[in-house]
C-alpha cells in the first residue's frame, strides 16, 4: 500500500513538473531569462549576471497571467424545451381520454395551441429559452398545474355525485383553466410587444437616417421634361 501511494505521490509530483514547465509563468519568465542572457553576452550584466537572469526570470513569472480554468459548459436552455415539447404531447393525450365539461375543453385546447406556439421549434422557442421565467412558467404549467386541475376535477365529481357541494367542480376546473390561459397568454403576449417594439424601434431608425422625410423620394420619369416630338 505504501509503494502504491508513493508512486501516486512520484505521478502527481512529476504531472505538477510538468505542467509548471508549460505554464505561461514558465514560458514568460524563461523569455525574459533568454533577455537577461542576451544582456549578459553584450557585457551589460557585468558579473552579476546570475542575479539579472534570475530577477529577469522571476519578473517575468510574476508579469505572466495565472492560470485560468476552462468555464464549465452547461446545458443549451434551448434544449429543455425539447423535453417540454415531448411532455407537451404525453398532456395533450391525456386529455383526449378524460371526459370533460364542453367549456373546460375548448378553454384546454385553446391554452394548449398557446403552449404549443410557444413551444414550437425556431426563433419563437428561441425567444421563450431566453427567458427563464417564462420557461418555467410553461414547464409548470404543462408538467403539474394542468395535469393537477383535472384529476382534482375528475376525483372531486365523483364525490360530488354522491354528496353535492357549495360549488360545482365545473366551475372550479373551468376557473383554474383560465387562470392558466392567462398565464400562457401573457407569455404570448410579452413576445408579440417585444416584437412590436423592435419594429417600432427600426422604423424610428430608418426614419431618422433619412431626415423624417417620411418616405422614400421619388424619383421623376425620365421623359418628364422633354420637349413634345414633332
Amino acid at each position: 500500500m505504501a509503494t502504491s501511494r508513493s508512486r501516486g505521490g512520484g505521478r502527481s509530483v512529476a504531472a505538477r513538473v510538468v505542467g509548471y514547465l508549460e505554464s505561461a509563468r514558465n514560458l514568460a519568465g524563461g523569455a525574459a531569462a533568454l533577455v537577461g542572457l542576451a544582456l549578459t553576452f553584450t557585457g551589460f550584466a557585468g558579473p552579476y549576471w546570475p542575479v539579472v537572469v534570475g530577477g529577469l526570470y522571476g519578473a517575468g513569472a510574476l508579469l505572466a497571467p495565472p492560470p485560468r480554468p476552462p468555464a464549465p459548459a452547461f446545458e443549451d436552455p434551448s434544449s429543455r424545451l425539447d423535453e417540454l415539447r415531448a411532455d407537451l404531447v404525453t398532456l395533450r393525450a391525456y386529455l383526449d381520454r378524460v371526459d370533460l365539461p364542453a367549456a373546460a375543453t375548448e378553454r384546454l385546447t385553446d391554452l394548449t395551441g398557446l403552449l404549443d406556439g410557444l413551444l414550437a421549434p425556431g426563433w419563437a422557442s428561441e425567444a421563450l429559452a431566453d427567458d427563464p421565467e417564462g420557461v418555467h412558467v410553461v414547464a409548470r404549467a404543462v408538467r403539474r398545474d394542468v395535469p393537477e386541475s383535472v384529476d382534482v376535477y375528475l376525483r372531486t365529481r365523483w364525490w360530488t355525485r354522491l354528496a353535492p357541494g357549495a360549488r360545482a367542480p365545473e366551475e372550479e376546473l373551468e376557473r383554474q383553466v383560465a387562470l392558466l390561459h392567462g398565464e400562457a397568454q401573457g407569455l404570448v403576449d410579452g413576445a408579440r410587444e417585444a416584437e412590436e417594439s423592435r419594429q417600432r424601434s427600426h422604423t424610428k431608425y430608418l426614419e431618422d437616417r433619412g431626415g423624417g422625410g417620411g418616405g422614400l423620394r421619388r424619383t421623376p420619369p425620365a421623359d418628364m421634361g422633354r420637349p413634345p416630338e414633332p
